[in-house]
């Protein structure tokens, strides 16, 4: 475990060294969520009806700027290798660096989500249902991209070929957690949604680690 809290701190502060590309992400979760309200107009019902979905993309799109980093200064330095020789599991160091990457990438947004929901005329309610979703959707996102990541790790133009394999596996982040919020406002009940959002967290929780381990053992052979 000392060396899972290791990676983590050692993560964060590297992220604390680069702060513009931390800031790149938030500022473009900001500026695309509020050029919807600018462009659509101030039609309140409409604004509400869209939100859900805007704000979702907006997340999902700003999760993924960070993805190709991930392992790719590690792969550079050869760090990455030594930390497949070490005598710690590599399933945990890789598990300690999707932390980070949520605590860097994730978490910031879940914290802007409620402030920008306002302009769409969000409720206390339909905020709150949107924070939990987030919660829940952003380290499943941060999962699995790693897995993405891993796969092209040192390939030519892996950027775009991470973009074609990670987005059509957000699909139902996307659904179920832009749903939520939708249900909600609709007055059907969020709960539904939620619970198949868990789910979905808790299996690649499980999997996404080790299927990231050897995706890396593969791109380090």
């Amino acid at each position: 475990m000392n060396a899972f809290t290791s990676i983590v701190r050692r993560d964060l502060l590297l992220a604390m060294r680069r702060k513009s590309e931390v800031l790149t992400a938030l500022f473009f979760f900001i500026i695309v969520s509020s050029l919807f309200p600018l462009g659509i107009g101030p039609e309140p019902a409409l604004l509400k009806k869209i939100a859900p979905g805007v704000l979702w993309v907006a997340a999902l799109l700003a999760t993924m700027l960070g993805l190709s980093r991930l392992f790719a200064p590690d792969h550079a330095d050869g760090t990455l290798e030594q930390m497949a020789l070490s005598p710690t599991p590599l399933g945990l160091l890789v598990a300690g660096k999707i932390v980070a990457h949520w605590l860097v990438s994730g978490l910031p947004l879940v914290l802007l989500a409620p402030v920008l929901g306002i302009q769409f005329d969000l409720d206390a309610g339909a905020l709150g249902v949107l924070i939990v979703a987030l919660l829940l959707g952003t380290p499943l996102l941060s999962l699995i991209g790693a897995i993405g990541a891993a796969l092209t790790l040192g390939v030519r133009g892996g950027g775009v070929l991470l973009s074609l394999l990670v987005l059509p596996l957000y699909v139902p982040a996307l659904i179920f957690g832009a749903g939520a919020v939708e249900a909600h406002i609709s007055g059907l009940g969020a709960g539904g949604h939620l619970s198949l959002l868990a789910a979905l967290l808790a299996l690649a929780l499980f999997f996404a680690p080790w299927a990231t381990t050897a995706a890396l053992r593969i791109a380090l052979e």
